[in-house]
């Protein structure tokens, strides 16, 4: 479980290689503002959250599945990671901020590049 990183995973260092290479410019893991918002863009006044599924839960994705071994452990775990998720969001909205959750699954070929698009799109609105 130690290995397990929480900061600089696959998925997110691939959102941020994207983003960079548009010309977006951010910052990382700001402790200031609520859940340690993996990318802060200022500029736009977004915050974008990379979450793992399994870690945080995503409602009906197949990489979300709850193990069989220590099982309670786990729901009880990823509930309140669910919780905390949303009072993190709730307390950004308060503070202004447009908040976006890209979600693992959505990295993955087959919806790459709309849910790139999709981020892309949210931040010129």
């Amino acid at each position: 479980m130690k290995n397990i990183r929480s900061k600089n995973t696959t998925p997110e260092l691939f959102v941020r290689k994207f983003l960079h290479n548009k010309g977006y410019r951010f910052r990382l893991h700001d402790e200031k503002l609520p859940g340690k918002p993996d990318l802060v863009l200022k500029k736009y006044n977004t915050i974008i959250f990379v979450n793992g599924c399994f870690w945080h839960g995503h409602k009906n994705c197949r990489d979300a599945k709850n193990p069989k071994n220590n099982s309670e452990f786990w729901k009880t775990k990823i509930k309140k990671n669910q919780q905390r998720d949303k009072k993190n969001i709730e307390s950004l909205l308060k503070l202004g901020w447009n908040v976006l959750t890209i979600w693992e699954c959505q990295l993955q070929k087959d919806k790459l590049k709309s849910t790139l698009s999709d981020i892309v799109n949210k931040l010129v609105e």
